[in-house]
């Protein structure tokens, strides 16, 4: 089954220290983080679109745009959910959105690519530092 548009996934997560603004180095507040929703949104993404690949392959994010619209507090339970919106050839965009018990906290557009993770791999390890 190949990759197509209207392909839903989720992802959910229960928010702690480690999840949050301070602890991420994004801000200085004890609640979820931008880079803990970015990650969230991309995990629900990759979970739309995981049984479409073939043998070898993997997704790779390329785009975020989101907009991060309320707090959320440590405790709290966060759900995202990623639909395919569109493929042209080996690119996917998402849109993208995520939820706490008080309603949405984000949403966006996200991009992937699909790439076959040997050759990925390879590339990033023969960049050198």
């Amino acid at each position: 089954m190949p990759v197509t548009p209207g392909m839903r996934g989720e992802a959910s997560m229960t928010v702690d220290q480690a999840h949050t603004a301070s602890a991420l180095g994004s801000g200085n507040v004890p609640t979820l983080g931008t880079p803990a929703v970015v990650t969230l949104l991309e995990r629900a993404a990759v979970n739309a679109v995981r049984r479409g690949l073939e043998e070898g392959q993997e997704t790779v994010g390329t785009l975020i745009n989101i907009r991060h619209l309320s707090p959320t507090a440590i405790g709290k339970h966060v759900r995202a959910q990623a639909i395919v919106t569109g493929v042209e050839g080996r690119t996917i965009t998402f849109e993208v959105s995520a939820t706490d018990p008080s309603g949405k906290i984000a949403e966006g557009t996200h991009e992937r690519v699909i790439v076959n993770r040997e050759q990925f791999i390879w590339k990033a390890a023969s960049r050198g530092i």
